[in-house]
């Protein structure tokens, strides 16, 4: 039989309330709306009664109790605040800072545009924990095998193990215990709530668009997606190498979407297959866009629209497509971006006899991963600095056999914050090739807006991108959300990601009722608000080496397709994980 709690009387301030005995004080005034302040309680948690900000006084007690740990009787008589309990929290709250200097989150999670939480995770997968870290990972970023391999890895960049030796390897501890997940029989997925009968539409399976999907799943919506290609993934699927990132783990994230209840239907592209109206007319009660930007940047010179010249992002989208399966003689690739890393070693792995990266600046200002240019050095890629593309040369079948270009000198900073090219007077020269890869750039194509009557009046930006309310998400269309590259321009995965959660939270109130608020940043306090820190803040940390990433043969590795890194060990990772300073609170 199941035991049935007692009920008892209880005093809250002069007021009478019943309370079940198994409650706390704490418990109890939260259920009469009584605030009382607390910084160590979590309601997943056995109280720990350490941080003593939640003391009250209770008739008879000698001293103030802990009202998180403190269990109701009958007849209690408690005060929730007097200047007796208002000193006392006082007291134990300067008790705490001063032992607390300043981050309340660490830098890692502060750095990741989906505010995953870093130093959990870690500790998590310290532990041998690798389910639970998932769990925690999910909550914020619903492609952790996806990211492991591919994200730029902003919560590295601001790791503070850099100012005692090299940054933890938090990217690598993500991608093992992903992958650990996803062969797992026992696979993570989180719990979806009862069905709502609300009904959203997706349009984009790219990383916003199934990062929208997942989050709004779990609320217990219906949510279709719809896209233009014949496969799910957007950029990350047509955009990237499958020797950085392979189709099967790509397969298989989204298989964690999906297996909530999400739906995908493919090969249907908005503006040519339905409109707006069509689905507001099947009862999708919000929309969300999360097109991407998969439109090539114009290099704007002339004759780049003849034979043998391509667009970087359509070349690799080609590849994928197998629409192109081999590359030969010499081929220059325009750019120092990863789009443009990716060309080149792809160009590589069809055949190409040298590859070079044509660049108007220095490696230093390459907006390249550090990593994709290291892999692309140890493979045989030339890098051709300080030079910018004038002309494309042709022979007489106005086929491209060069590129003629300028040597470049670097000037004063740009709005980017990197020094401006300068080109260098009667300093043209010319590059023989045979093919001519554009990979400076890309944007939204916004053609689909032209051909909808809804959207044809969708604001946009000066830079061709939709423009929103970026608290809410929401177009200048009711009930029309977007994020992703098609409001960023193009941008990260994980910024994508981190904009498909917030659509999510906003469609959510959207659809059912609640008022889309504008979201106000909460306070957050940061070691560097005081000083810049130095190594000298970090004297008393011992020096370890970070782990290397095991990785294939550059002269093996650059004939196929075969990925790159082969992933940590559980050792790898234990050590990995330990190495974080656990600078949060």
């Amino acid at each position: 039989m199941e035991k049935t709690m007692s009920r008892v009387q209880i005093f809250i301030d002069g007021k009478p309330v019943i309370a079940d005995t198994g409650q706390t004080i704490l418990e109890v005034c939260r259920d009469q709306g009584v605030e009382i302040p607390t910084l160590c309680h979590d309601d997943q948690l056995e109280p720990f009664t350490s941080c003593f900000l939640c003391v009250v006084k209770v008739e008879g007690a000698r001293t103030l109790v802990p009202s998180c740990g403190t269990k109701v009787t009958q007849g209690m008589r408690v005060t929730t605040n007097n200047d007796q309990i208002y000193s006392a929290r006082k007291m134990a709250l300067e008790l705490i800072l001063s032992n607390h200097y300043a981050d309340c989150l660490g830098p890692c999670k502060l750095a990741c545009p989906a505010g995953v939480d870093v130093q959990g995770y870690l500790a998590l997968a310290a532990m041998g924990k690798y389910r639970e870290a998932v769990a925690l990972i999910k909550q914020a970023n619903p492609l952790p095998t996806v990211c492991g391999r591919v994200c730029t890895r902003p919560c590295e960049m601001n790791c503070r193990r850099n100012l005692v030796d090299e940054t933890t390897a938090i990217d690598h501890v993500k991608r093992f215990v992903a992958d650990v997940d996803l062969e797992s029989p026992d696979r993570y997925f989180p719990e979806v709530r009862p069905e709502t009968g609300h009904k959203v539409a997706i349009i984009g399976a790219g990383p916003a668009g199934l990062s929208c999907a997942y989050y709004l799943r779990q609320e217990g919506h219906t949510v279709d997606i719809f896209d233009a290609k014949p496969k799910a993934g957007g950029m990350l699927r047509w955009g990237i190498p499958q020797y950085r990132l392979p189709e099967e783990i790509l397969d298989k994230e989204i298989e964690g979407i999906t297996g909530l209840g999400v739906d995908i239907h493919l090969n249907k592209a908005l503006g040519r297959d339905f409109t707006l109206d069509d689905l507001f007319d099947r009862e999708y009660e919000a929309v969300f866009l999360g097109l991407g930007a998969q439109s090539g940047t114009s290099m704007r010179v002339e004759n780049e629209d003849a034979d043998g010249v391509l667009s970087g992002i359509d070349f690799l989208e080609d590849v994928k497509m197998k629409r192109i399966d081999s590359l030969k003689g010499k081929v220059g690739v325009i750019g120092g971006g990863n789009t443009a890393m990716d060309a080149a070693r792809t160009a590589l792995r069809l055949g190409a006899d040298e590859v070079s990266i044509i660049y108007r600046r220095t490696r230093k200002e390459m907006p390249a991963n550090e990593m994709e240019i290291e892999e692309g050095e140890e493979e045989g890629i030339i890098f051709k600095f300080l030079t910018a593309p004038v002309k494309v040369i042709l022979d007489e079948n106005n086929r491209a056999t060069g590129i003629e270009c300028v040597q470049m000198e670097l000037g004063p900073p740009d709005d980017s914050g990197r020094r401006r090219p300068i080109p260098i007077p009667d300093s043209n020269f010319v590059i023989e090739l045979d093919w001519v890869i554009a990979a400076i750039g890309q944007k939204p194509d916004l053609a689909f807006a032209a051909r909808d009557s809804k959207l044809v009046n969708v604001a946009q930006t000066r830079w061709g991108t939709l423009e929103i309310k970026p608290e809410v998400m929401e177009t200048n269309i009711p009930g029309v959300f977007a994020g992703g590259d098609v409001v960023l321009g193009p941008a990260t995965a994980i910024e994508a990601i981190a904009d498909g959660k917030k659509a999510a939270k906003a469609i959510h109130k959207f659809i059912t009722g609640e008022r889309m608020e504008l979201v106000n940043k909460p306070f957050i306090s940061r070691k560097e608000n005081f000083k810049k820190l130095s190594p000298d803040d970090f004297s008393y940390v011992p020096r370890v080496e970070r782990a290397k990433m095991p990785v294939r043969d550059p002269e093996e590795r650059k004939h196929d397709w075969g990925e790159i890194e082969l992933g940590f060990s559980p050792d790898q990772v234990h050590h990995e994980a330990l190495r974080c300073l656990e600078c949060g609170c």
